[in-house]
């Protein structure tokens, strides 16, 4: 075992240390694909399908979006799909700094969160005082999720001190909104990184962990997945803190989500199973999520022409 080096940031609530295991590359990525292969009976499907809609962001982050798109956007969170009865709320919509009172004004009373990317998104690396002075400026515009972006930058360096407390300074400026840290896992190189990332960043005050921008080519994977629950599982056990983990990128079926729904419950037990603690970015999962929900009830599929298109 060994701790990452931060001067004083090892010692955290309770007194605990705070010790990064080495990643054993060949048994995380054997698992990761064993979870993979587990099945959900056909009774249990539903019933996971309506879990990963409660747990989904949606996310619109393109330099063409406009108040009209996110308030589009906004309407399918709150019904996504006005057709079929039963089908619940998605827990938030993720929207560029700018759009967030767009965002807050279409969502007001409905209890989904909105969430501003924040920090120089996605580099991260602009300068320290108008990251935070953006974090300020979305949360004050009534965001209450901030995605910030580690600075891969220092932490590839090795001046964790530095990616630390850029983290604690983002935290602060959050004041009351959630922090969630987006380590940009297909990056950082190894297993090994991804789990002292993500250590770093519970350290440092991160409300979630998130795997991806989306804007990379790598996005969540598996063996990432497990990766960083496992951390996260480590952390909560080590210090008491619950960390959410939040999983973006990639994720395009009902079938990839069930099988991270599983990865969480078999690493992180069913008090991780809740909104609160879990995340799936979704750009285009959850209409197949929705096609698969009508061929459960009704028998036949759907074309996907004929829900909506986000």
């Amino acid at each position: 075992m060994a701790l990452i080096e931060i001067p004083g940031a090892q010692d955290v609530p309770g007194g605990a240390t705070v010790s990064v295991t080495p990643v054993d590359e060949v048994g995380l990525e054997a698992r990761a694909a064993a979870l993979g292969t587990r099945s959900i009976k056909t009774s249990s499907k539903l019933a996971a399908l309506d879990l990963a809609i409660r747990c989904m962001d949606l996310t619109t982050l393109e330099g063409i979006d406009t108040p009209g798109k996110v308030r589009a956007m906004c309407a399918k969170a709150v019904r996504p799909d006005p057709a079929m009865s039963g089908i619940p709320s998605v827990a938030a919509v993720c929207v560029y700094p700018e759009l967030v009172p767009t965002a807050v004004d279409a969502l007001q009373g409905t209890g989904i969160h909105v969430a501003s990317v924040a920090g120089t998104f996605p580099a991260g690396l602009g300068p320290l005082d108008v990251r935070l002075a953006e974090i300020r400026s979305a949360v004050a515009a009534g965001a209450d999720e901030v995605d910030i972006v580690l600075n891969r930058s220092a932490f590839m360096a090795g001046r964790y001190r530095e990616a630390f407390d850029e983290i604690a300074a983002s935290k602060e400026a959050c004041g009351r909104a959630h922090l969630k840290v987006i380590l940009e896992t297909g990056e950082l190189g190894s297993y090994d990184q991804v789990r002292r990332a993500s250590m770093l960043a519970m350290l440092a005050g991160a409300d979630f962990i998130k795997t991806s921008t989306g804007k990379i080519g790598t996005n969540a994977t598996p063996p990432t997945a497990l990766c960083m629950a496992e951390a996260i599982r480590d952390f909560a056990d080590q210090t008491g803190t619950a960390v959410g983990l939040k999983l973006a990128g990639g994720i395009r079926n009902a079938k990839q989500s069930w099988q991270y729904l599983v990865l969480v419950q078999e690493t992180l037990g069913a008090e991780w199973l809740t909104p609160d603690r879990f995340r799936i970015g979704a750009s285009s999962l959850l209409n197949d999520v929705l096609m698969q929900i009508a061929k459960l009830r009704s028998g036949t599929y759907q074309r996907p022409s004929d829900f909506t298109v986000d």
